[in-house]
Order: C-alpha cells, then structure tokens, then sequence
C-alpha cells in the first residue's frame, strides 16, 4: 500500500508544482485530476490535458513523475455518465475515453468517474441504462489494460430533492455495477453518514477495490434530530448542504483509519491509499488546503508499512 493525494482540491496549481509539494510532504503517489477546464464545480482541475495527449505530452509527464519518485495511481473524471442531456452525457462520454486513451499512453492503471443518473427517471430505468452504456466502456478501457474505477459517493447534490446522484453508494450497487466489469475506488465517508460501516465492506469486496480515498467525515446527531436523515429541506442555494454532517480531512471526523487501514492489509490490499481534501475548515485559501493535506499525511503515513 502507498500513500497518495487527488490533485483536485490544489485547481489553480501546476501539476509540476502539486508533484514538487507533494513528494517534499511525503506523499508516494498522485491521483491526478482530468476534467477538460476548472469551474464547473468545486474539487475539479485539470491538470492534464488528456483531450490533447500526444507524444510529447507523454514523455513531459513520464519525467515529471520520474523526477521527484511518484507514482502515478489514476485519472479522476467524475463525472454523470447518465447525465439526461444527450449532448453533454456525449461529452463526458468522449472525455472519459480520452482519458482512458492517456493513460494507456503513460501505463496508468486506473481511470475514476461515477455511474451517475439521469434525475428525471427512476433508479431502475437508471439501472437499465447504465447496462446499456457502460460494457462498451469497460470493453474499450479494457483493450487499453485499463480499469474503469467508481467512487461510492452518494452525489446527493446532483439531484433536485437530494437523492442518490451516483448509483454506485452502497454494496448493493456494487455488486451490480461489477457485473457490467467495473471496479471500485472505495472511499469510507460516503459509506459513513449514511450509516454502512465501512470497515465491513472490506473483507466481502476487496478484489474489487483497486484504489481507495482516504476522505473522512464529521457528524453531528443533534442537527439530524432537526432535520432527519435526508438533510436540510432548504439548503440556502447550495444542493451540498445536508446540515448535519460535512468532509473532514483524515483523523478530524469519524471514521477509524487504524481499522481502516488494517483490514485493507488484511485481506489484501496493495494500491493506493488517495487523500481527497473537501474539508472546509482546512480550505479557502492555498495554505490551508496544503495544511489540511498535512494533516491528513500525518494521520495515516504511521499506519501505513514502508
């Protein structure tokens, strides 16, 4: 197992600047962000240009990674593969082969995007499209040697009442999406807050979690005793905002990392451990997401062999 970082929440950083601070903060490997521009939402970036990767591009980022000694653990493009306007369902469709094309091109294992869905149909016409859509992706990253991994996170703010945006949030779903030949890039906080202990869900999947994010998750019972579990009614224009819980960097919420990171041994697991930072107590400004990154590095780099 490694210790890596997403490179999402540093948007407005160079890659070779994000490698160069992240190999002197000790971090072993980079989940590397590969939206086509930043500003569509927060936690995007675009620090590859993997529409426009030719030969150069590849040599370039090969001795990038090469000279400060990181790995280069996945692509992340999180986007709705469901999305319900056929044009930009399109767009995204296309976006995510180039970068399935790049990193073919630089031996990256792993490409990251969610199964998303469509907010104006029911889970199981969802379900049904997505059977539709994905094998021709699975068979088209598979051709390239390259695994199509799903985060678990719920995307509630994709969806006009707070439902489920991603179908992909519990292992239910999971078991469903492996059978259309997709992987898992686990990440506990999701399961957390919408109270699935994800230590459990270790031991009965880990030949499908190839990569993991280390995010954490903070709690708070005595606003879900106001608002329920589905979260604030009137979220103030913003659709994130449930109320009773929010992201927190490794060792600041909920979540056991010693559990969490044993069990991974345990039973197996040899990728990469990526930090994802969305914490807003260590976020705003440069500095404090590097802080909070600092954080997060100190909580898990003891737990972790090597």
């Amino acid at each position: 197992m490694q210790l890596g970082m997403l490179t999402a929440c540093l948007p407005q950083w160079s890659l070779d600047r994000i490698a160069a601070w992240a190999k002197q903060a000790g971090y072993e490997a980079l989940e590397v962000a590969v939206w086509p521009s930043t500003g569509g939402r927060d936690f995007e970036a675009a620090h590859l240009p993997v529409a426009d990767f030719g030969p150069r591009q590849v040599d370039e980022t090969k001795a990038l990674f090469e000279e400060h000694g990181l790995e280069l653990s996945a692509f992340a493009y999180y986007e709705n593969n469901l999305h319900p306007d056929p044009a930009r369902r399109e767009e995204i469709r296309t976006h995510l082969k180039h970068a399935i094309d790049a990193a073919q091109a630089l031996g990256v294992p792993h490409v990251g995007t969610f199964v998303g869905r469509d907010w104006t149909k029911s889970v199981s016409e969802n379900l049904a499209e997505a059977e539709r859509i994905f094998p021709e992706l699975v068979e088209y990253a598979g051709e390239r040697d390259v695994k199509i991994i799903v985060e678990n996170c719920v995307m509630e703010g994709w969806h006009p009442d707070g439902y489920p945006g991603n179908l992909a949030y519990s292992p239910e779903l999971w078991e469903w999406m492996f059978g259309l030949g997709l992987y898992l890039n686990w990440d506990p906080s999701h399961l957390t807050w919408i109270g699935i202990d994800p230590v459990d869900t270790i031991a009965p999947y880990v030949d499908r979690i190839v990569h993991a994010q280390a995010k954490d998750v903070e709690l708070d019972p005595a606003a879900r005793q106001r608002y329920g579990f589905f979260g604030k009614v009137d979220k103030g224009g913003n659709p994130w905002d449930m109320g009773w819980w929010r992201y927190r960097v490794p060792g600041l919420g909920q979540v056991d990392w010693a559990r969490v990171v044993d069990r991974l041994y345990e039973h197996g697991f040899t990728g990469t451990l990526s930090v994802e930072h969305e914490d807003p107590v260590w976020g705003g400004d440069d500095e404090r997401i590097t802080q909070g990154l600092e954080i997060a590095h100190r909580t898990l780099r003891p737990l972790i062999v090597g």
